[in-house]
């Protein structure tokens, strides 16, 4: 593979030096009517490719993107996503057009003389106030946004502590004081993976777990800490991303609005999982199904991809349940 590499390095510097000996050749040659003509028919041909491959992208590829958001916070990130992406591709249409139609409509021509404006002043108020008012919208709601994620007041909310290292998960979620203990890497001994300080009389009913478990129109208040150097927690699905910083703790919040099973008959997310199974049809492998999924979303190292931990929404009723079902850090460390 490397050898290859190589080779292909090689062949692209070739190639880069074959092209720049054309070019310098061109330098003495001056392009006549004819030349023009046809640079500017062949705008108007580009023009209709482009259009083309963009449409084509627009529909066929959107199975690719991620389905609606999972949780109640994110439908803000998609509704300001959506406004974005229809503002700059409204204007990348028409932008797109007028470049590639006035470079055939004014292709060069000896009968041609050029107009010189000097300057326009309302030409310049416009293309700048409106796109700084558009900015100040967008940026306004990004920062609502942000501060509704931010917002972790509910005191009713579910504390969960995510925990980093190279390279995977633990959780530890509060107990009944809804209050996480103390935790610092100091305290890292056998089975303590997470750090917790067992004399903190707050971690005595906290539970250590290989899973997340999240009740559907729950608040979850999420706090993050690494072990060792910068991770980022992302959950795709839910709109949420947070770096995990050695020595601090970081914090987020969301509410699930769809269970694991309801996400999976998702429209969308049959499709995909459709696709998704075709190809490992083929292949002889194992059928996909959907699932939530905390990834680290920094390149942490040398096995950073398998840096995953499933995630599963359910009803609350099933979540009191599961939950009750986990042992506390007490009883699992002293045994």
């Amino acid at each position: 593979m490397l050898a290859l590499f190589y080779i292909f390095i090689g062949v692209a510097i070739g190639v880069s030096f074959w092209q720049i000996t054309r070019i310098l050749n061109f330098r003495g040659v001056i392009a006549n009517d004819q030349d023009n003509a046809k640079q500017g028919k062949y705008s108007l041909y580009f023009l209709v490719y482009f259009y083309a491959i963009m449409i084509y992208c627009l529909i066929a590829m959107n199975v690719i993107m991620l389905p609606e958001s999972a949780s109640i916070e994110g439908e803000h990130d998609d509704r300001l996503f959506d406004i974005t992406f229809w503002l700059i591709g409204i204007v990348q249409f028409f932008m797109q057009f007028l470049i590639f139609y006035f470079t055939f409509k004014y292709k060069g021509n000896k009968n041609n003389k050029a107009k010189f404006y000097a300057d326009s002043h309302k030409l310049e108020m416009i293309w700048t106030i409106i796109p700084a008012v558009v900015l100040v919208v967008l940026i306004g709601y990004g920062l609502w946004q942000w501060n509704n994620v931010m917002d972790l007041d509910d005191e009713e909310a579910v504390v969960i502590e995510v925990y980093s290292y190279q390279w995977g998960w633990h959780a530890r979620y509060a107990g009944e004081d809804n209050t996480l203990g103390q935790g610092n890497v100091n305290f890292i001994e056998g089975i303590n993976t997470m750090g917790v300080n067992m004399a903190d009389k707050n971690s005595q009913d906290d539970k250590q777990v290989t899973e997340l478990y999240l009740p559907k129109g729950k608040k979850v208040h999420f706090k993050f800490r690494s072990q060792d150097v910068l991770h980022s927690a992302y959950m795709p699905h839910f709109r949420a991303q947070m770096n995990c910083v050695p020595g601090m703790v970081t914090e987020f919040g969301f509410t699930p609005k769809y269970t694991t099973e309801e996400m999976r008959m998702q429209s969308e997310v049959v499709e995909k999982t459709k696709g998704i199974n075709l190809v490992r049809a083929a292949k002889g492998e194992e059928l996909y199904e959907f699932n939530y999924l905390l990834l680290c979303n920094k390149i942490c190292g040398t096995s950073h991809y398998s840096m995953q931990m499933k995630i599963t929404v359910v009803e609350p009723e099933e979540y009191e349940k599961w939950l009750e079902e986990q042992p506390t850090l007490a009883t699992v460390i002293n045994k």
